[in-house]
């Protein structure tokens, strides 16, 4: 009893410390981004020299929102990420009350081939996705980038999920009382799916937030590129390549909003991922 106890207590150590080196390695990129921010501008990096300079400063935070229009990259990227995550939260909905309320012939196979989409690697998708938004005149907007993510066979398999685990005898008591498809989807399905349908809503936003190949694929000027897409100047400053203390900073700018966000309303986002059964 007492070598199982003392195993036990051994084990509860070693995945705390396994726990916390991950941790260090997982925050490493993003403190020396933050080191590497306040080192003077004149100060270049060399080999063995790649934290702190000789002073801290906050210079390198102005010089980099002087050198992009950043106020219109951040107005860019809310609106994209809003845009995405409003059709998104419809047609996800939708699509989950039909799998999961309605019976239909080719249900399965239909359902299958949507969860298959995320199989499929988004570069592969690029030539086609490019052709169509060219097709549709929409070049260089913000609504081609939004357009292709409309859809979400993620979203369409949790929310359908989530549906499956109403009680039944609620839905049969809802339509004896002759509640409509939607009065059902409103009053029964979705109160008991909102983490979940909250849980899709913070993974959509920080992914489309961060998204960088599709945006740099289909915008051409500073009016509808996002954040991501912005930060390509600042690798292209000096005949010798990226100025790392500029880049940096202008990192953090990008993703300050996301982490600052996360640090305010941690305990409610891993509430709503624990009670969407995402781990």
């Amino acid at each position: 009893m007492a070598g199982n106890r003392l195993l036990a207590r051994w084990g509860y150590r070693l995945s705390v410390v396994l726990l916390l080196s991950l941790a260090v390695v997982w925050a490493m990129p993003l403190v020396w981004a933050l080191v590497v921010s306040v080192r003077p501008f004149a100060e270049p990096l060399g080999h063995g020299d790649i934290w702190f300079g000789r002073k801290l400063t906050l210079e390198n935070f102005r010089r980099a929102w002087e050198l992009a229009p950043f106020g219109q990259y951040y107005i860019n990227t809310i609106l994209i990420v809003l845009m995405i995550l409003g059709v998104q939260i419809i047609t996800v909905t939708m699509a989950g009350f039909a799998f999961a309320h309605y019976q239909f012939m080719g249900k399965g196979r239909l359902f299958i081939f949507i969860l298959l989409q995320m199989m499929i690697p988004t570069t592969a998708l690029l030539a086609p996705n490019f052709a169509t938004i060219r097709q549709l005149g929409l070049f260089d907007t913000r609504l081609a980038i939004a357009v292709p993510y409309f859809g979400s066979a993620f979203g369409t398999f949790l929310m359908r999920q989530s549906f499956l685990g109403v009680p039944r005898d609620l839905v049969d008591a809802g339509i004896i009382d002759g509640c409509s498809w939607w009065q059902l989807m409103r009053h029964i399905y979705l109160p008991p799916s909102v983490p979940a349908l909250v849980a899709f809503g913070l993974s959509s936003a920080s992914w489309h937030w961060n998204e960088f190949l599709w945006p740099l694929v289909v915008t051409n000027s500073d009016a509808s590129r996002p954040l991501t897409v912005g930060l390509v100047r600042f690798t292209q400053l000096g005949e010798i390549g990226a100025r790392w203390s500029l880049l940096a900073a202008a990192t953090l700018l990008v993703v300050a909003p996301l982490l600052i966000t996360f640090l305010i309303f941690q305990r409610r986002f891993i509430r709503s991922f624990l009670h969407s059964g995402i781990k």
